[in-house]
């Protein structure tokens, strides 16, 4: 355990393995961004860092919410109030890396300054055009009534490896919503493709009153755009669509595709949008008809609330991009904090980065994996490992030296799409039979406050359900109520995904990154993704324990457990 003024940084993979068991088979979120007027200005004095992660992106001070590569270095384009740790002032900041771990801070590119964005620069996306010229395309305010159009800015000087300065042409706004559109809500941007008619495309999220929409436009020359007759794709009952992604994945390969209109029987297509009613992001696979600019979904995905996240928990506005020197998707998103108004303004600083996720299709190509980019692996340290330990209902083995089946019916009353509601009433203090097993992140040495991370499995007919969750409601001592007039209470929640898998070998996987007020967990190799923000009271500094626990009524063995202290990023954002 890494003790370093308020930091716990550990980085955990565990490989669980069923043993001595016969499974026995029997038949039978607030919408948008709340707003505090008399706080979006109120400049952080004093700095709190009991839970400022370590090895998360993250500025120094202040609110958070598209990044690129280009010239030798990624860059992270994110929504930043300069001014205050609540959401108001929004400018795009600007941070550079090598690596996607050390962060050199730029000046903001862009901030409101004209008429087409004087009431907000809202979220875009970047992209390269032939010749190596960057683009952004980017959402601005134009008024009180927050009417919304689509701007853009070039870099001032290209030959600027870093990018700095960014100017915004003349010929502004870019894009207008017609009278078919919703003003207020039309925002959001895309990355541009090339279809094969070499034309380029963006989709920019919406709503038809209730049903979320991706509007497709279409360009010659990415300055002169025209609306498509119908969405690239629509789903009823589901609100405003925020951040759209659409990008294409191949089966069965680690290396990914850059965006463009490349179909094949092996290929399919990625539609993701962030549902702004939720605040969950949502994904669909299906295939991508060039000749009718349709996305079509797979015959057997499922679509709305009940479909596919990206991640279970404190996970929302996230963008993708393809990594051109190592051929891969790489998923950034952010994760907003979860305590109350006072707390975060308080501290001085709300917002980070999760960990950048490499994204692939599984092997069914019936859903995504997401995985930590490798570069994170080069701020480990010192290795613990645990193998062949098994643990008998209510065991628990603590690990130190880092610095910190018979299943139960599935009951048929449970909706089997709310996972989150199974999470809440089957906690990992009730005991099952294969489960809960897992995870006592940021505990004390009592348990007064821990954030545990487990697996359940039932038996549902003739198949098993396996079942993640990532559970904060016991993570801190703190009542969480705010005394703030229009302040929000704080949020703590026990998240929770199903993770599609056979346990032919039973057995299952869980990597967990802990970095002092956050934990990423990614189940049967990403497979199911959960992100918790946390802020315990006790286990902080050299308080903070970490155990591994079974309390189901059968043994569950570690086959393999790797743990690794995590070091700082020489350089986080300054």
């Amino acid at each position: 355990m890494e003790h370093s003024k308020g930091n716990i940084f550990w980085d955990l993979q565990i490989l669980l393995l069923f043993v001595c068991v016969v499974l026995v088979i029997i038949n039978g979120a607030e919408a948008s961004h709340k707003v505090y007027p008399h706080l979006q200005s109120v400049p952080a004095v004093n700095i709190l860092e009991d839970h400022r992660t370590g090895f998360h992106f993250q500025p120094k001070r202040h609110w958070i919410n598209g990044p690129m590569y280009f010239h030798g270095f990624y860059h992270i384009f994110y929504q930043y109030n300069p001014k205050g740790a609540v959401w108001g002032n929004i400018v795009w900041a600007h941070s550079v890396s090598k690596d996607l771990i050390n962060w050199k801070k730029l000046e903001p590119a862009i901030y409101p300054s004209k008429p087409y964005d004087k009431y907000g620069c809202w979220s875009g996306s970047a992209t390269v055009l032939p010749g190596n010229k960057p683009v952004i395309l980017y959402t601005g305010v134009v008024d009180e009534n927050n009417t919304q159009v689509q701007d853009y800015a070039i870099p001032a000087n290209i030959s600027d490896p870093y990018l700095r300065e960014w100017m915004k042409p003349d010929d502004n706004p870019l894009i207008v919503a017609d009278v078919s559109v919703n003003k207020t809500s039309f925002r959001d941007p895309t990355t541009g493709w090339k279809g094969a008619d070499g034309e380029w495309r963006i989709l920019i999220g919406g709503r038809n009153q209730d049903t979320g929409v991706a509007l497709l436009f279409k360009s010659k020359d990415f300055f002169k755009w025209e609306k498509v007759d119908h969405p690239l794709h629509s789903v009823a009952g589901t609100g405003n669509w925020e951040c759209p992604d659409f990008f294409p994945l191949k089966m069965g390969a680690n290396v990914a595709l850059d965006s463009g209109s490349i179909s094949g029987p092996d290929v399919k297509y990625v539609f993701k949008v962030s549902l702004d009613a939720r605040r969950y992001e949502y994904y669909t696979l299906g295939q991508y008809d060039t000749e009718k600019d349709l996305f079509v979904p797979d015959k057997d995905m499922i679509e709305g609330w009940k479909g596919l996240r990206l991640d279970y928990g404190n996970f929302y506005a996230s963008k993708s991009f393809f990594d051109p020197i190592k051929k891969r998707r790489i998923f950034w998103g952010w994760s907003n904090e979860s305590d109350a108004t006072e707390d975060d303004v308080k501290k001085g600083w709300a917002g980070i980065q999760a960990i950048p996720r490499t994204v692939v299709l599984d092997s069914s190509g019936r859903q995504l994996m997401q995985w930590p980019v490798q570069e994170v692996e080069s701020l480990r340290g010192h290795r613990v490992d645990l193998n062949g330990n098994k643990l008998l209902k209510g065991e628990m083995v603590e690990i130190t030296g880092i610095t910190a089946v018979q299943a139960e019916p599935f009951n048929r009353s449970w909706d089997r799409y709310d996972a989150e509601h199974i999470c809440s009433q089957r906690r990992s203090n009730i005991s099952g039979g294969l489960g809960p097993f897992g995870l006592a992140a940021l505990a004390t040495e009592k348990l007064e406050e821990y954030t545990p991370v487990f697996f359940r499995v039932f038996k549902d007919e003739n198949k098993h359900l396996v079942l993640l969750c990532s559970d904060a409601s016991r993570s801190s001592l703190k009542d969480g109520k705010s005394r703030m007039k229009d302040g929000k209470d704080a949020y703590r929640p026990s998240f929770g995904g199903f993770v599609e898998t056979e346990l032919k070998d039973m057995t299952l996987s869980l990597r967990s990154l802990i970095d002092t007020s956050i934990v990423e967990s990614f189940g049967e190799g990403g497979k199911t993704v959960i992100t918790s923000r946390v802020y315990p009271t006790l286990a902080i500094f050299d308080k903070a324990r970490l155990y591994t626990f079974n309390n189901g009524t059968e043994a569950v063995t570690i086959k393999r457990l790797s743990a690794w202290s995590m070091n700082k990023p020489q350089d986080m954002n300054h």
